[in-house]
């Protein structure tokens, strides 16, 4: 079944009624007139409303429960997957999936957040929020790419670290720091891509990349619109204002330099084709790993320093 935004209640209606029309239309082929004219029309006005999405729509886009998945990703990306568990210290995280894959027969080390479809998932997923050794088993992955030369994937959708009272007794803090510390010397390209919501210190713990990408309705930001309302206003009802002020899509950090290419989606959004969204994501990972790898290892990291050191910085260097 498919799930619609608020704001996609016309285009439910549309395709409501064109699935009607096209179950009464079997035999008659004077109903293709009509359902073309049906079909023109719900690409307008698809077409329509996703160009004028608000910040909080596309919010609510990234966050769509059918959207593909960092699993999804992989499963279509990869030629081959093998998953490695545990932080050798605490335990496994099933937040974050890590592991060794082939993608166009070129070795990586792919690790990404994974929030779950399912209730029981999600829960066994802690909804996409890791703990520490979520983050420790991330940076051992990312230490066993540069020891054996692997380029490193990251695939970023998450609604930021787990708060807990015990995660913060584990070093939630640590953790995240130790990873920024780590990725902005690690001696392998990093390519990361915001494929869903890309939420404060969480995502940013596998996101100090060479080349961060986001997909067209993804979002990027230091903390959720809602917690970002309660702060200031003392209202998360505020969310939408929040999401505004927060310049998060990927429109707007494009043009603050903090990404370096907008993926497009399919019409609808990434969950309304899948196949082509994971498709778009492979060509672009290999195209900018395929130029990483070009580069002798000391310009690649005179870059990776360059490029953070210019983002928050107006009028220069």
């Amino acid at each position: 079944m498919r799930e619609y935004l608020d704001f996609e209640k016309p285009i439910a209606e549309i395709e409501d009624k064109l699935e009607k029309l096209t179950a009464a239309a079997q035999g008659r082929p004077s109903a293709e007139d009509d359902l073309r004219k049906l079909r023109t029309k719900l690409h307008q006005l698809q077409a329509e409303i996703y160009a004028g999405l608000t910040p909080w729509q596309r919010t609510q886009v990234a966050r769509h429960p059918q959207r593909p998945s960092a699993l999804d990703y992989i499963g279509r990306i990869c030629d081959s997957f093998q998953e490695l568990h545990g932080d050798r210290l605490y335990g496994d995280d099933q937040a974050i999936v890590a592991g060794f894959a082939k993608l166009n027969g070129q070795s990586v080390v792919v690790i990404g957040p994974q929030k779950g479809k399912t209730l029981k998932e999600r829960m066994q997923r802690n909804f996409g929020m890791p703990n520490p050794e979520g983050y420790r088993k991330a940076l051992r992955l990312m230490r066993l790419a540069e020891k054996f030369n692997k380029p490193v994937v990251t695939l970023i959708d998450t609604p930021g670290a787990y708060p807990g009272i015990g995660a913060e007794e584990r070093g939630q803090a640590e953790a995240i720091a130790r990873n920024l510390f780590t990725m902005a010397s690690l001696k392998v390209p990093i390519v990361s891509i915001v494929i869903g919501e890309g939420g404060s210190g969480g995502a940013l713990a596998i996101g100090v990349a060479d080349r961060l990408l986001m997909l067209q309705n993804a979002v990027y930001s230091v903390i959720s619109p809602e917690g970002c309302a309660a702060i200031l206003w003392d209202d998360p009802k505020k969310a939408p204002d929040a999401a505004e002020a927060l310049k998060m899509t990927a429109a707007d950090l494009l043009r603050l330099g903090v990404v370096d290419e907008i993926l497009p989606e399919p019409p609808g959004g990434a969950h309304r084709d899948p196949m082509a969204m994971c498709d778009a994501v492979k060509k672009a990972i290999a195209l900018h790993l395929g130029e990483m790898l070009e580069l002798p290892l000391e310009e690649l990291l005179r870059r990776r320093t360059r490029k953070y050191r210019k983002i928050g910085v107006l009028g220069g260097e």
